[in-house]
């Protein structure tokens, strides 16, 4: 008996800025640090770096990662895919090795369904293979080899898309490979 084995696509989903609104947890923590309340429309092509003065500090912050809210849409959309795909997260997290077991919790408590096998922390994607990206990043998606989905941002509105597909959110998502 010949029994044929389907390959699924390797779809690889960046965490921070696509599963976890990163974006928000900023600008509470800038508004708990200084008072100062941040519009995210006023962010709109300013890299992260200038978006928020004391970003640098708050990523090492216990409890950035772990406390970070949802994006709309991801847990539903992520379910669907991955019965569909075979799913990776990976998240370039050595940078801020605080981030790690915070980032593994976030996921477990969120994803449970995505085993720990599903799961990558690197320093540099530019290892990573398969056959879709979805990044926020234009770091990560320009080296990608695969079909590349830029996860519009304020850091990356605005600016050429670089033939990457974008989308604003998970509904996008689910229209194109669902």
């Amino acid at each position: 008996m010949n029994i044929q084995r389907i390959e699924r696509k390797k779809l690889i989903i960046d965490m921070d800025g696509v599963l976890a609104d990163v974006y928000q947890q900023f600008i509470a923590m800038e508004e708990k640090d200084s008072g100062h309340k941040i519009n995210i429309n006023d962010l709109k092509g300013k890299e992260e770096y200038l978006a928020f003065p004391n970003g640098r500090q708050h990523v090492n912050t216990k409890g950035f990662f772990s406390n970070a809210p949802l994006m709309p849409g991801a847990v539903e959309s992520l379910r669907q895919l991955n019965g569909q795909y075979e799913v990776y997260i990976v998240s370039a997290a050595m940078e801020f090795p605080n981030s790690l077991p915070e980032k593994l919790e976030w996921l477990g408590i969120h994803f449970p369904f995505i085993s720990w096998q599903q799961i990558a922390f690197c320093g540099s994607k530019n290892v990573i293979q398969g056959d879709i990206m979805i990044d926020e990043h234009f770091k990560n998606l320009d080296n990608f080899n695969g079909q590349t989905i830029l996860f519009t941002q304020p850091h990356n509105d605005g600016h050429d898309d670089r033939g990457h597909t974008r989308v604003t959110g998970w509904m996008e998502i689910n229209k194109m490979l669902l």
